[in-house]
């Protein structure tokens, strides 16, 4: 049996009797020093605790979205129109897909970027347009030509005038030349101008007349329009409401086509009736462009390999001029993988504040050449994408995003200016971990603060008390 004294032997924590122990001031002061000491090292321990601290890590992507991902963005192009503005891409796989629809949509807007009416439908276009198969080189021509002075003269005289912009190096125009005179001919013997005045065929060099093809926002050669005359529309802003011609270029079907376009007016009148009646133009007669620029939003998926999204001016039947056309355009809106909601991406700065600074990067940019490379003139983008993930300490996916870099460039191009973006998709992300804070370590911690606290305040006291005393006893020593 252990008796009270033996087990009072192993006491760590003796006691001093009350009446040996003395308070003094100075005690007093350090223990108040020492208690808001603990009380501000507990909060900064507590606050730490309860902090989010990460661990950033590279690895293997192994993404859930699988070998696809998704571009969204939206571009102007002021000086590039609709009617033959493409977004193609490409690949080192051998990925090559031109002219996508399906998830883009189109819409005209002036050289400020505002917008000039609806989404601009492309239609459907044969892949090969018909010509005449045996060409007669003793054709007459029958195509009035027009130029700068007499084009509204004409457009205003006749109800429906039909004009070829063409371009005499054009190999397009050059293929049209004699079906749209031999056509020209046979609607004037059928519909004499002078006599009937309901058609007529013409046709306008766009190397001679530069500023009348620009007015009317042609780009590809050869360019045919429609324009009909209407009194309420030639009495609101004095220009005819027309549309361009895209079917075959042989010369029955030109023909074909222009007897509709008669067929249409009303019995006895030179006017124009307000709806086209005809049945057979529809699927080759779209409203022609009213302005030359254009706004290109939608999305594309691409393979997780290096490749290139670009946005040119094609066309499987018409003609570019490459020292006229401008690429200049303006990034709205351009990010990779899914939308990152605007809030989750704001609280998620709070503990990672450098998350989102670059999966926008080129969103509100202008490239905008200003002639003084002369034309043939490419705008490159070279952009680099790196995946970031944060991850919960439950291992919960709280933001994927793709972070990018782009460089711009500008150069001369001997082939039909584009623009460009060469994608290069990283096989490495960067993983940002929540890390798992122990409740054990904390506590630790807190007694740690508490003890060392307690013993730094007594080891002061032990100090300044014997320091006090031994100043007491040198002043009476002095005295006596």
């Amino acid at each position: 049996m252990f008796s009270a004294s033996k087990i009072k032997a192993v006491d760590f924590y003796r006691k001093i009797p009350r009446d040996l122990t003395e308070a003094s001031l100075s005690g007093a002061g350090l223990s108040i020093v020492a208690a808001l000491s603990m009380m501000f090292l507990f909060g900064m321990e507590l606050n730490n605790y309860f902090a989010v601290s990460t661990t950033t890590s590279v690895i293997v992507d192994k993404s859930s979205d699988g070998d696809f991902l998704r571009i969204d963005f939206n571009m102007s192009f002021p000086a590039l129109s609709c009617e033959f503005a493409s977004v193609d891409l490409n690949d080192v796989l051998g990925t090559n897909r031109l002219n996508i629809t399906k998830t883009i949509r189109k819409f005209s807007i002036d050289s400020n970027l505002r917008p000039t009416g609806s989404e601009f439908h492309s239609g459907t276009i044969a892949n090969a347009v018909k010509h005449d198969d045996e060409v007669d080189e003793e054709f007459v021509e029958g195509a009035l030509p027009l130029t700068s002075h007499s084009f509204d003269k004409f457009i205003q005289q006749f109800p429906i005038t039909v004009v070829n912009f063409y371009a005499p190096w054009c190999s397009w125009c050059q293929r049209l030349k004699p079906s749209w005179e031999k056509a020209a001919k046979i609607m004037r013997e059928r519909y004499d101008p002078e006599m009937d005045g309901r058609i007529l065929l013409a046709k306008v060099d766009c190397t001679k007349e530069s500023d009348l093809c620009r007015r009317h926002h042609i780009q590809g050669y050869p360019s045919i329009r429609i324009f009909r005359k209407g009194s309420d529309v030639r009495s609101d802003h004095g220009h005819h409401e027309h549309e361009s011609y895209y079917g075959d270029r042989d010369t029955e079907s030109l023909v074909k086509t222009m007897e509709s376009l008669v067929a249409s007016l009303p019995t006895g009148s030179q006017h124009l009736a307000l709806e086209d009646k005809s049945n057979g133009t529809e699927n080759v007669k779209r409203p022609a462009p009213s302005t030359g620029g254009c706004r290109i939003e939608g999305y594309v998926r691409v393979k997780k390999v290096p490749g290139s999204l670009v946005i040119s001016a094609r066309s499987d039947a018409h003609s570019f001029d490459a020292s006229q056309m401008n690429m200049s355009h303006v990034v709205d809106h351009l990010t990779f993988g899914k939308k990152v909601m605007p809030r989750a991406l704001s609280d998620v700065k709070h503990w990672i504040p450098y998350i989102g600074r670059n999966h926008d990067r080129l969103n509100g940019r202008s490239f905008i050449n200003t002639r003084d490379f002369e034309g043939n003139v490419t705008i490159d983008h070279y952009i680099q994408v790196v995946k970031t993930e944060v991850v919960t300490r439950k291992g919960y996916t709280l933001i994927e995003e793709y972070e990018y870099t782009a460089h711009s460039n500008v150069a001369h191009s001997i082939n039909i200016p584009v623009a460009r973006f060469h994608l290069e998709l990283s096989p490495m992300q960067v993983l940002i971990t929540e890390n798992q804070k122990s409740f054990s370590h904390f506590i630790t911690n807190i007694c740690a603060i508490i003890g060392g606290v307690f013993t730094v305040a007594g080891i002061l006291d032990s100090i300044l008390h014997n320091t006090m005393r031994a100043m007491k006893k040198v002043e009476l020593g002095k005295n006596f």
